[in-house]
C-alpha cells in the first residue's frame, strides 16, 4: 500500500485548529462534494490516494484529521461516537457546504451510520469500507472473563484498594487489551472505551441514504460476517468484496474502490 502525503491545510471548529486536506479537480466541472472519514488511529494521509483519484473523476473530496489523530489535537474531554458525529456537522459548516457524498473507513464508518440515520438530509449516498460498527463476536470463555475482571475490579474499587485496581487494569489491558486500545493514552483511551462500546445496529437500520459497502475477505479487524450484517440491515445497501484485501480494502484496491465510487455516486438513486 503506498500512501503520499497530502498537502494539509488547517480550519477553525467550534474553536479547535483542525488539520485537513483538499483534493480539487483540475480542469473539469466540479461535481458534489464528497466528504471522507478515516478509520481509528489513521489520519487523512491514508485517504488522498482515493481522493485524488476521485478528483480525475471531477469531485472535489474534503478529509479532516478527526480530533485527536494526524495533525488535530484530542478534545479536552472524552468523547463518544456521537460527539464526533456532531463535530462532522460542523466541519461541514465551517466549510460553507450542506450536503455531501459521504465516504467512511471503519471507524469512520461508525460516523457514517450515525450522519446516515439521523442527519440524512446533509448526506446525498454513503460508501463505507470494512466499516465498524457492528459488535463483535465473544465466546461464552471471553464473556466468564471479562464478568470476573469487572466484579474483581469493582470489589477492589469499594474497598478503597485503588492501588490494586489500577494495577489490575493495567495487567488486564496488557494481556487482554486490543492493540488500539493499547496505543491510546490519556483521554483518547477513554474515547476508544466509549467508541467501541456503541453497538450501531439499531442506526444502521434507520440510514435513509443509498449506501455501497466495500470489504477485503481477509479483514481481520472488521470481519466480512460485519458487512454481510449491515448489507442485510441497512434498507438500500450493496455489498462488494474484494477477494485477498484486509482491513483497509479501499486503499489496497484504489483504483477499483474510485471507478466503483465514481459510479455509485454519479448514478441517479433508485
Amino acid at each position: 500500500m503506498s500512501v503520499q502525503a497530502p498537502p494539509m491545510q488547517t480550519l477553525i471548529v467550534d474553536g479547535m485548529s483542525i488539520a485537513h486536506a483538499v483534493a480539487a479537480p483540475v480542469g473539469t466541472p466540479q461535481a458534489a462534494p464528497i466528504l471522507m472519514l478515516h478509520g481509528w488511529g489513521a489520519h487523512s494521509g491514508l485517504m488522498w490516494a482515493a481522493a485524488a483519484g476521485l478528483a480525475a473523476h471531477g469531485w472535489q473530496s474534503y478529509i479532516p484529521d478527526l480530533p485527536g489523530f494526524g495533525g488535530t489535537p484530542a478534545p479536552l474531554t472524552a468523547w463518544s461516537v456521537y460527539d464526533y458525529a456532531n463535530f462532522v456537522l460542523h466541519y461541514m459548516d465551517a466549510l460553507g457546504v450542506d450536503r455531501v457524498h459521504l465516504i467512511g473507513h471503519s471507524f469512520g464508518g461508525r460516523l457514517a451510520l450515525i450522519l446516515g440515520a439521523r442527519h440524512a438530509d446533509r448526506i446525498e449516498k454513503v460508501a463505507l469500507s470494512d466499516s465498524a460498527g457492528v459488535p463483535p463476536k465473544r465466546s461464552q470463555r471471553m464473556n466468564v472473563r471479562l464478568s470476573a475482571y469487572k466484579a474483581v475490579r469493582t470489589g477492589l474499587q469499594r474497598i478503597g484498594a485503588r492501588s490494586l485496581s489500577d494495577r489490575l487494569q493495567a495487567w488486564y489491558s496488557a494481556r487482554y487489551g486490543s492493540a488500539d486500545y493499547r496505543a491510546a493514552a490519556g483521554v483518547m483511551r477513554e474515547t476508544f472505551v466509549r467508541v467501541v462500546n456503541e453497538n450501531l445496529l439499531p442506526l444502521a437500520a434507520q440510514v435513509a441514504r443509498p449506501t455501497l459497502l466495500f470489504w477485503g475477505d481477509q479483514d481481520a479487524d472488521t470481519p466480512l460476517w460485519m458487512g454481510q450484517m449491515l448489507e442485510k440491515t441497512i434498507p438500500d445497501a450493496g455489498l462488494i468484496v474484494f477477494a485477498g484485501a484486509g482491513h483497509y480494502a479501499y486503499l489496497e484496491r484504489s483504483s477499483e474502490f474510485v471507478r466503483i465510487v465514481d459510479h455509485f455516486f454519479k448514478a441517479e438513486a433508485r
